[in-house]
């Protein structure tokens, strides 16, 4: 059975950084694209960012130069770094697997706030 766990979510200052993980079991995670995607209250889920099988990285331009998608193939997990938080990156995360049907985590809660 697959499964999508996310973790590493938190309360930080702008300008601080987190670092999410999502961790797969019952697939390995080199074998589909794996996207990061978050959701703030009372806004439709956007898409962050996104690794290919290959390992290349794609964001969305409001997080360039800021976050970074790697991948740890020996863990099996994908990970989000996260610097130079702004508030309007807060929302819930959630980690997607690209299978034919398509697979998702519970999310992790990121809250940037003075």
């Amino acid at each position: 059975q697959v499964q999508l766990v996310e973790s590493g979510g938190g309360l930080v200052q702008p300008g601080e950084s987190l670092r999410l993980s999502c961790a797969v079991s019952g697939f390995s995670v080199t074998m589909l694209d794996m996207s990061w995607y978050r959701q703030a209250p009372g806004k439709q889920r956007e898409w962050v960012a996104r690794i290919s099988r290959d390992g290349s990285p794609m964001y969305v331009d409001s997080v360039k130069g800021r976050f970074t998608i790697s991948r740890d193939n020996a863990q099996n997990t994908v990970y989000l770094q996260m610097n130079s938080l702004k508030p309007e990156d807060t929302g819930v995360y959630y980690c997607k697997m690209h299978s034919s049907l398509p697979r998702w985590g519970q999310g992790t809660q990121v809250t940037v706030s003075s």
